[in-house]
């Protein structure tokens, strides 16, 4: 039997799938890189996917029944609030860019209270709906374990030190209220995503496109990635497995340093990979940033995913680094 939905998303929840049912994903920061590839996986799964913009039609135009953008401030629910109640998915991605410019004080202080915001108001739809969500997508970063040096990392690791870790943290807890409400919450700590058309990869690879190409500092720090089809596969896949509750490493199994990395790097593009970028030279471009983004250690394991039945397509940094500047 069809739930009985609120008349102002009655459009967007029109597609009947296998289950019998139409089914609705909601995506906060649904127009970044891992959002958008996200919304086009959900939609292929049978999903109507409603993505939360502060900007009218940032990602594009709605697409009729499968795909609605909307409107909304980044702090409250208002707009999109009665779209929560009885939603499939809730997938929580929204937050100011980690990278997107150097960390001065104000800037970190964006960096948080846009994620705190957010939390924020994913846990008053919630609150308000009348039938919970079936479960809630926290993002998250590896960023939690902080610089490690050689330490195995896994989900029970405890968190680390530094403005990074800390912001993860409390980002973390910003939605931790939905599960007093009966609601299934999955966390999803993830390492440096590659895609070919966005994230840091493209700016990666450029020096190595230039013969300029090398490891970061020393090149001794473990380097946590993940290929971005993995990343959304496995958001996909912990959405529609009942089972998965909790916190889950997205990262590919294949520890590797970031010395190592370049080295795969430079055998793929056949270009060198020897020419390492000096620590005191990055800390000059990018502050703070690049003691928490580029040189700190974390040798995190993808534990739990694997243990869920989650196949990853590219688990080696050969493979996906094949594919992606294929």
């Amino acid at each position: 039997m069809l739930r009985k939905y609120a008349r102002e998303r009655h459009a967007v929840i029109s597609n009947v799938t296998r289950r019998g049912r139409a089914m609705l994903a909601i995506i906060t920061g649904g127009t970044g890189f891992i959002g958008t590839g996200l919304s086009r996986r959900l939609q292929a799964a049978g999903y109507d996917v409603a993505v939360l913009t502060r900007r009218a039609n940032a990602g594009g135009k709605s697409q009729g029944r499968r795909l609605r953008y909307l409107r909304w401030d980044g702090r409250t629910a208002d707009g999109w609030r009665s779209y929560a109640d009885g939603a499939d998915a809730l997938v929580n991605l929204a937050g100011a860019n980690i990278a997107g410019r150097r960390w001065t004080e104000d800037y970190k202080e964006t960096i948080l209270q846009s994620r705190l915001a957010a939390g924020a108001a994913v846990v008053d739809a919630v609150a308000t709906a009348r039938v919970k969500p079936a479960v809630l997508v926290q993002a998250s970063a590896v960023g939690y374990y902080g610089s490690r040096g050689d330490d195995e990392l896994d989900e029970a690791s405890p968190a680390g030190d530094g403005f990074l870790a800390d912001v993860v943290r409390k980002w973390e807890a910003s939605t931790e209220a939905v599960e007093a409400l009966g609601v299934r919450r999955v966390i999803i700590r993830s390492g440096l995503v590659l895609g070919a058309d966005g994230g840091a990869f493209p700016r990666l690879i450029r020096p190595f496109k230039l013969f300029a190409g090398g490891p970061l500092g020393g090149g001794r720090q473990w380097f946590p990635w993940i290929h971005y089809l993995d990343e959304i596969g496995a958001i996909t896949f912990l959405v529609e497995n009942p089972a998965a509750r909790g916190i889950f490493n997205l990262c590919a199994p294949e520890a590797i340093r970031n010395n190592d990395f370049s080295r795969a790097v430079g055998r793929v593009l056949r270009r060198p990979w020897w020419w390492p970028v000096p620590a005191f030279a990055l800390r000059a471009l990018y502050g703070d940033m690049a003691d928490a983004l580029l040189l700190a250690s974390a040798k995190v394991t993808p534990a739990r995913l694997p243990a869920a039945g989650f196949k990853f397509e590219f688990p080696t940094a050969e493979a996906a680094l094949k594919q992606l500047i294929r």
